[in-house]
């Protein structure tokens, strides 16, 4: 069976981020640097600190990230290119979420949780530029 992950890159603050996240949503987040792994010695010392891996489960949400690693020719669009589609039955649990995450957020992009005729439904930008959409199963 598939299933869809989204997988988020960062500039850096990739463990904050993350953190965020999960204090937002639970569960689990386990954090590697690249200075963990072998793959250390393939860069420079300056980029030990950064995550080569972030996983955070928390039931069925599942969200990898990463530091960027490439050289700077190539630089990362955050925000725009990515975003966490977030489906749930329980409008109070999906809000809950929403609000967390809605700290801090652009204001000029925020669409609030509110109910549509196909169900509840909202998404912002957060802190980071990451784009959250959420939809409650079904009319609210």
């Amino acid at each position: 069976m598939l299933r869809c992950t989204p997988f988020l890159l960062f500039d850096g603050n990739c463990a904050e981020a993350m953190s965020f996240y999960h204090a937002c949503v639970g569960g689990s987040l386990v954090l590697t640097t690249l200075g963990d792994t072998p793959m250390k010695a393939q860069f420079p010392p300056d980029k030990h600190g950064r995550i080569i891996n972030a996983q955070l489960k928390s039931g069925p949400i599942e969200i990898s990230a990463t530091d960027w690693m490439a050289s700077p020719a190539f630089e990362p669009k955050l925000g725009n290119m990515s975003a966490i589609f977030v489906i749930g039955t329980d409008s109070a649990e999906l809000k809950a979420v929403f609000d967390k995450l809605a700290v801090g957020a652009d204001t000029e992009r925020l669409q609030e949780l509110r109910p549509m005729p196909f169900g509840l439904y909202g998404q912002l930008y957060d802190k980071y530029g990451m784009q959250w959409i959420f939809r409650g199963d079904g009319a609210q």
